[in-house]
């Protein structure tokens, strides 16, 4: 089948409804959403490119120009990795803002799914009470839809790093889930690595590693940094500022991001990995950072969001967890925090992602 940027599959359904022609589907597309309709609208123009805005995780948000044909391929390519043909029935349940979302409905556009769209929330199967074949979320939306999410088949999940505890919650239910390595730039994914059964082994988590699509090379730049040639969909190499350990030259692992490392007495930790030990047994949303000390040059702190204790509960809840923290065999004595602060509320992306940077210490109890 030939695929051109104004046509598409004769199978595609949104909303349980088909169509006939690009016209039906605009005229559709104006009793959904506004980003819906202005995306439809931008996708089916004679454009060869479509403007995105990416979600500012790591830095100032910014708009880049993607190439349609850029897009078409990475909806091939997910679609045959993941064997997902077409009238596959699907969910979107992302703001369509941002690539992810953008690109559920390329997939859908493109392969001749059945779409449903529900509105983007923390909680998108609340209402759910049917099966689909596929569906996409960020993990905060796995973690509020652990008792449904039954409902899908195969799920994969990007955004934002997927903390153990999630992880090991995972291992017990039939849905194949899969974490998702990308940007913008690279048009959503070009790596996923498998998240649930079989990796299971005495309740732990088995490691597994990142896997790259087809046509895909990787490799490390003098920074330890990922370096993406993806030329189906990026016309340039992708130089990224994520520290990772190549295991093949097909599979990495992610260690964190290099603006995050903290150098600690000559330590380089990466708070990322810290993390995923600590989610173990800290329930709340928290992430370690480095802060000035004369003698260590950066010291490593934990910084978790609580807002409804007040300061002398506090003091008891942050001796209990110093406690427990100590008690964690999975830290070296370098990955123990030296101080524990406590912020009423995050600040964060559109996408609810935590903006490490903006919280600053002015807000701590």
């Amino acid at each position: 089948m030939t695929l051109e940027q104004n046509n598409f599959h004769v199978n595609f359904q949104l909303n349980g409804a088909s169509f006939s022609s690009v016209d039906e589907i605009l005229s559709y597309s104006q009793h959904l959403s506004e980003d819906i309709d202005h995306f439809l609208q931008n996708w089916f123009s004679r454009d060869d490119a479509i403007a995105v805005r990416t979600s500012g995780t790591t830095g100032t948000p910014k708009t880049i120009l993607l190439q349609k044909e850029k897009m078409l391929n990475s909806a091939l390519a997910t679609g045959k990795y993941f064997n997902l043909k077409e009238k596959t029935t699907a969910l979107l349940c992302l703001p369509v803002k941002y690539i992810a979302g953008k690109m559920m409905l390329v997939r859908a556009i493109t392969l001749g799914w059945h779409l449903d769209i529900v509105t983007s929330n923390s909680m998108p199967l609340e209402n759910i009470n049917k099966n689909y074949d596929f569906s996409a979320m960020v993990p905060l939306q796995l973690e509020n839809s652990i008792s449904k999410i039954n409902l899908i088949n195969k799920l994969i999940v990007g955004g934002g790093v997927v903390s153990n505890s999630l992880q090991e919650k995972l291992q017990h239910i039939s849905t194949q889930v899969f974490a998702t390595y990308g940007m913008t730039e690279t048009i959503s994914h070009i790596a996923v690595k498998k998240l649930n059964n079989p990796f299971v082994i005495s309740s732990e988590v088995e490691k597994s590693f990142y896997q790259t699509l087809p046509n895909v090379t990787i490799y490390k730049d003098g920074r330890n940094c990922l370096v993406i040639s993806a030329p189906k969909v990026s016309n340039k190499v992708v130089f990224t500022n994520d520290v990772v350990s190549l295991v093949s030259n097909t599979q990495f692992e992610w260690l964190g991001r290099i603006d995050n490392v903290i150098n600690s007495g000559g330590i380089k930790l990466h708070p990322e990995k810290i993390e995923g030990k600590l989610s173990k047994i800290i329930a709340n949303r928290f992430f370690v950072t480095g802060i000035p000390d004369e003698s260590l040059g950066e010291k490593l702190v934990l910084i978790i969001e609580q807002n409804n204790l007040e300061g002398s509960i506090l003091r008891e809840v942050e001796k209990s967890l110093f406690k427990e923290i100590k008690n964690l065999k999975s830290l070296s004595k370098f990955e123990i925090p030296k101080d524990i602060f406590f912020i009423k509320n995050f600040s964060e992306t559109d996408t609810g992602k935590i903006q490490r940077k903006k919280n600053n210490f002015i807000n701590l109890t």
